[in-house]
Parts: C-alpha cells; sequence; structure tokens
C-alpha cells in the first residue's frame, strides 16, 4: 500500500534497520533476501533523499536526518498496530496472536506458567514470549516493542497506563531440615542467620524484600547475592541459610523443593505488582483479556 508516494512496507524495513543497522541482519529479521532489503534500503534513500545508513570502517550509522525519523516512524507503527489490534474482533479460541511479556522469572514460575497451562486447552493458538526485564523495561513499553511490563509499583513508567495486578506477601523461606523451623520464627533468628539476596539488572538493584530490609534498618549477613528469584531454593537447602521470598513464588517453590515457609516475624509492608502497557492499546480488545487472565492466575487459594 502506497501513501503519498510511499509503500508503508518501507517503513518496517525502515524501523529494522534502524535497530540493526545492519542490511543482512535487517533482511534476517525480515526473511528476505539480502538483495531485497537493499533494494528496500535504496528505496528509502530516494524516497528521502538522504543516505540513511553510511558505511564507517566495517559499521553501518544512521545520518542525523534518519535518527531524527525513528521516533516518528516508531511512533507510526504503534498506530498501526493499535488500529489493527482494535478493530479486529479477538476470540481467544481462534487467535494466533503472539503477546510479548516483560516479567521476572518469579512472575513466570508463579502467574505465566499456570496461565500457559491453561491456554493450551482454552487458548491453544495464542503464544506467550516472556522476557526479563532489564534497566530499559519502562522504554520498551514506550515504544510499543512489548506488549505488557509486569513489575512492582515503583518501576512503572508514570507516562503510561498501569493497573494493578496483585498485591503480594512476603514470607521466609528455609530447607525444611532447617532448626530455626521447628518452632516460631523470631527476629532475632532472622538477623542470626545467613541470607540469599537478590540484586537484578546492571545497575544491581536490590529486589523489594531486601531494600525493604535496609529501610528498617534490619541488617543481616549476606552469604549469598543472586539475580534470580528461582535459584533461591537450591541455594538455601541443605544450609540454615533463609531468604526473603514472595509468598507466591514460596507456595510454587515448597512442591518442588524441600522448604519451610513462615512469616516474617515483624511488620512488612505489602508488594504493588502492576501491570504496564503502552497507552495506544488503551482499547486492545486481546491484551485487556490476557490482563483479565493474568489476574484469574494470580488469586491466591
Amino acid at each position: 500500500m502506497r501513501f503519498k508516494g510511499l509503500d508503508l512496507n518501507l517503513l518496517v524495513a525502515f524501523n529494522v534497520l534502524m535497530e540493526t543497522r545492519s542490511v543482512s541482519r535487517a533482511a534476517e529479521q525480515l526473511n528476505l533476501s539480502q538483495p531485497a532489503m537493499s533494494a528496500a534500503l535504496g528505496r528509502l534513500r530516494d524516497y528521502f533523499g538522504d543516505d540513511l545508513l553510511v558505511l564507517q570502517g566495517k559499521r553501518m550509522f544512521p545520518t542525523p536526518y534518519a535518527e531524527s525519523l525513528v521516533p516518528m516512524v516508531q511512533d507510526t507503527l504503534r498506530r498501526i498496530d493499535a488500529l489493527i489490534t482494535t478493530t479486529t474482533s479477538f476470540d481467544p479460541a481462534t487467535s494466533q496472536r503472539v503477546f510479548r511479556l516483560i516479567a521476572s522469572d518469579y512472575i513466570t514460575a508463579a502467574v505465566i506458567a499456570p496461565l500457559s497451562r491453561r491456554l493450551a486447552h482454552v487458548a491453544p493458538g495464542i503464544r506467550l514470549e516472556a522476557v526479563l526485564p532489564s534497566d530499559g523495561s519502562a522504554d520498551l513499553i514506550a515504544q510499543g516493542a512489548f506488549d505488557l511490563l509486569i513489575t512492582p509499583e515503583e518501576f512503572i513508567n508514570p507516562g503510561q497506563p498501569a493497573e494493578l495486578l496483585f498485591e503480594e506477601r512476603h514470607v521466609i523461606v528455609g530447607w525444611n531440615g532447617n532448626p530455626v523451623f521447628s518452632g516460631e520464627v523470631t527476629l532475632e533468628e532472622v538477623l542470626r542467620a545467613g541470607h540469599v539476596g537478590i540484586q537484578m539488572g546492571n545497575q544491581r538493584t536490590s529486589a523489594f524484600a531486601d531494600s525493604i530490609m535496609e529501610k528498617l534498618g534490619h541488617f543481616r549477613r549476606m552469604d549469598m547475592t543472586a539475580s534470580s528469584f528461582t535459584v533461591v531454593p537450591w541455594l538455601v537447602i541443605e544450609t540454615n541459610r533463609l531468604a526473603l521470598m514472595h509468598e507466591r513464588l514460596a507456595r510454587c517453590m515448597a512442591l518442588m523443593f524441600p522448604l519451610a515457609i513462615a512469616p516474617i516475624p515483624f511488620p512488612f509492608p505489602v508488594m504493588r505488582e502492576m501491570m504496564q502497557f503502552n497507552h495506544a492499546r488503551s482499547a486492545d480488545e486481546g491484551l485487556a483479556w490476557l490482563r483479565e487472565q493474568l489476574r484469574r492466575d494470580s488469586a491466591l487459594d
């Protein structure tokens, strides 16, 4: 389709070229031959009257004009995508849609995995792609690159809509052979024990529970730190280490590991887990359906 002389398919090619900065990688991503991708770049250069990508050494770099076009092209593609998903009737039983999610391994294990098992029966054509959060997760939602970000409230972008998924309590977990679980776990025992903590991303950001402990002034000996919530059971079993864990994940992990679970023996705030999406997807019937399914599978008995 052409609009004012421009083949709109070229906007997709432009976007991928700007992301990859490589004709060969762009061709691979779009399932085109390299000559076809080179021809697309040539047509873009002719239309805009600019080189767009120039070779410097062994790498290609966007021209300043191309850089100025990137946000406008991305916004245009987001709006077209929103138009398509909004005006197409969504039927989960027959839909072949792919939903792209950004979620921690905790959310994937405790919520997305049960949902995926249920969808295999009620919506067999729907696919879920989940990637771990990064320092740029909120930007990926703002760019429309992903459908949904599931993250604690303090990490959402105030410029995009967000909804509460659930409120999460934290618990103390450890090996079920740890003598500390023979009775009621006390604050003194928690602070005396060695702990496993979580630090995430390139900035090594402390997880919600660990940062709250610091704010409360409850300083612990950290025997180990990891970047994944789901490896914690491996690091506490057959030791006297403890860890603070989301209640939903603790229940899930206790089905597979010899874990003991105890309440935190002092006042501890709940964590508000949010779902954030691009404002252009606000009327997306399919995304609204997915958010409701996530709420259903995150409910505690």
